[in-house]
């Protein structure tokens, strides 16, 4: 049984259904990405997922249990970190995230260590009284998931954890994530950062107008628009080079779809198991052609995000 079950889910505003029979399934331990374009459906379905919201059909389980029928016990396995700053601007940012440990039960000398802990995890150690409203905006993002995770959850829902953070903060809050992992959570990320969701994700679900359009991971969503990457070669030739040769040659090689020359560029379609393209660079050799560079492009996300549905993600 997977860890998450949402089966069928529909949530309407009025009129409007912003979830449509909505599926998929989160495994126990892996990092799943949520993506899709603006008004998808995304926020709606974190909202029920994290019982923020009602929903109006289908259902949803974690860890085996019914977010209707037990929802006092979901509420204490899930960890949130919103998209908007959810802190108090004048307690510290050890009261703040005591505070919000404090709800899921946790009191004391426990309620005090794992607030610190959440704190030196976020590497936020040295900064226990310093106050939100003095923090920059990286700081309030790692406090914001101090405050998630202090209560020790087994689910962590993620929403755009990273918005408007510099470099170095955007990459400590990648790592922590990947660590949490490791310490055997489960984490739901949303994000417009391809890059982001490519890096750390385990698996993908992408939603467009309430619907599943896809998931899998980045290889198998890859493979549903394409089944190969594209190896360009820039060299020259004298007029009297037998073209046709050299292309009848790659093309015939394994793992090669096909190949084609554009001016001095030699364009080589290889197939998406293909890692190892050394042998077609032999081959090239084999004309006497100089290499004057090689690159390799293999469709990424946003490239499957397009073409799925018909949107750029930002």
């Amino acid at each position: 049984m997977a860890f998450v079950e949402v089966k069928k889910l529909i949530k309407n505003y009025g009129e409007f259904c912003a979830v449509d029979n909505l599926s998929f399934e989160v495994e126990e331990g892996e990092i799943f990405g949520l993506i899709g374009p603006n008004g998808a459906g995304k926020s709606t379905t974190i909202n029920v997922i994290t019982t923020l919201d009602d929903f109006n059909g289908g259902s949803v389980t974690i860890s085996g249990l019914d977010i209707v029928k037990n929802c006092s016990q979901i509420r204490g396995l899930v960890g949130v970190v919103p998209q908007e700053i959810a802190l108090y601007p004048y307690l510290t940012a050890l009261e703040n995230v005591k505070f919000f440990a404090s709800l899921y039960g946790l009191k004391g000398k426990e309620l005090h260590e794992s607030a610190m802990k959440a704190l030196q995890f976020t590497g936020l150690a040295d900064k226990v009284d310093m106050k939100p409203k003095k923090m920059s905006g990286g700081m309030k993002r790692r406090l914001n998931i101090a405050c998630g995770i202090a209560h020790h959850p087994k689910l962590i829902v993620m929403d755009e954890p990273t918005v408007g953070v510099d470099a170095q903060s955007r990459e400590h809050i990648m790592n922590s994530i990947l660590t949490l992992k490791e310490k055997g959570a489960t984490v739901i990320y949303t994000s417009h950062y391809m890059h982001e969701v490519e890096t750390i994700c385990d698996r993908i679900a992408i939603i467009d107008h309430g619907q599943l359009v896809a998931s899998g991971t980045e290889q198998e969503l890859v493979s549903m628009i394409t089944d190969c990457r594209t190896i360009r070669v820039k060299t020259k030739w004298s007029a009297d080079f037998d073209v046709n040769k050299l292309t009848t040659t790659l093309s015939a090689l394994p793992g090669v779809n096909g190949a084609s020359v554009d001016e001095n560029v030699i364009k080589i379609d290889v197939k998406l198991t293909e890692n190892d393209f050394s042998y077609i660079i032999d081959e090239i050799r084999k004309f006497g052609l100089p290499l004057i560079s090689v690159n390799c492009e293999t469709p990424d996300l946003d490239a499957v995000f397009l073409a799925l549905t018909g949107h750029d993600i930002r």
